[in-house]
């Protein structure tokens, strides 16, 4: 008697499903999805099979690929497999290095213009506010200082996210606290346990979809300050150094490009830039 043929669960990707998505990610956006990272990406995908209420992961691969609905089912993909870490205040020392040496360098005493400031791959909008809370505090202690801020990310999800800010009351231990009485409103109702940045931020900050492998950024070229933290260590040298060098070109004469402090620079010199500190590079 003969024996039936093993059967596949469906809770994987197919190899050759895999294989396409991986190809796909670096291609759109430019992450590396090594083999090491399959286990993370099927976990998340899992949600989107049931979401779109397939039986399972495989099924979301039939769907991708043999249904061709690759294209009406790419921002979602991407907002699956793209990391979104982020926290209020990460990297403190970026933060008064903003206030206690770029601002006063960008506007000397008797310059008034409003500054302008860009958190690239802003996820939910934590980074966005931590810049908005730090220039607020130096309006308090000095002359009226007029600032916006862009918030751009690839991702759709944390957009939305970052447009309400409405974070999880831990979210913001690492606020101080008298920032924190300041600039957020706690939800009264103690069962909710989440806060909500003031409206007086909320209006400084606008978010916007970019995904950094676009071929040019339709922002403004005179960017006082760029944040691109913690991103760079997901693309190869080569996709580093195209993206530093597009983020360079919207920087205003003088301004400053900060990076993550686990991320090196690739190419600084070549697109005009000085490193100031080991994160911090400063445009010719």
């Amino acid at each position: 008697m003969m024996s039936a043929a093993p059967q596949i669960s469906g809770e994987q990707l197919a190899d050759r499903h895999f294989a396409s998505i991986v190809d796909i990610i670096q291609t759109q956006v430019g992450i590396q999805l090594p083999p090491a990272k399959r286990t993370m990406v099927e976990g998340r995908l899992r949600k989107r099979a049931r979401a779109l209420g397939l039986i399972n992961i495989d099924a979301y691969g039939h769907h991708l690929f043999a249904g061709n609905n690759l294209d009406s089912e790419l921002v979602h993909l991407i907002d699956c497999v793209t990391t979104n870490k982020t926290d209020f205040f990460r990297e403190p020392s970026h933060f008064e290095f903003l206030t206690q040496t770029a601002v006063p360098g960008l506007l000397p005493p008797g310059e008034r213009r409003p500054l302008k400031l860009w958190s690239a791959a802003c996820s939910i909008g934590a980074e966005a506010y931590t810049i908005a809370m730090a220039l607020a505090e130096m309006q308090r202690s000095g002359p009226r200082l007029a600032f916006s801020i862009l918030g751009t990310d690839i991702s759709t999800d944390v957009l939305t996210a970052a447009k309400k800010g409405i974070y999880p009351a831990a979210m913001f231990d690492p606020v101080p606290p008298n920032m924190r009485e300041r600039y957020v409103m706690m939800s009264r109702d103690p069962s909710r346990q989440e806060g909500r940045i003031v409206p007086e931020l909320r209006q400084r900050a606008q978010f916007h979809r970019l995904n950094l492998m676009d071929e040019r950024y339709p922002f403004d070229r005179d960017v006082d300050v760029i944040f691109c933290r913690n991103v760079l260590i997901y693309f190869d040298k080569p996709t580093q150094k195209t993206v530093i060098g597009k983020l360079a070109s919207h920087l205003r004469p003088g301004g400053f490009l900060i990076l993550g402090h686990s991320e090196s620079m690739a190419g600084g010199a070549e697109c005009g830039l000085r490193q100031v500190l080991p994160t911090i590079f400063q445009s010719s």
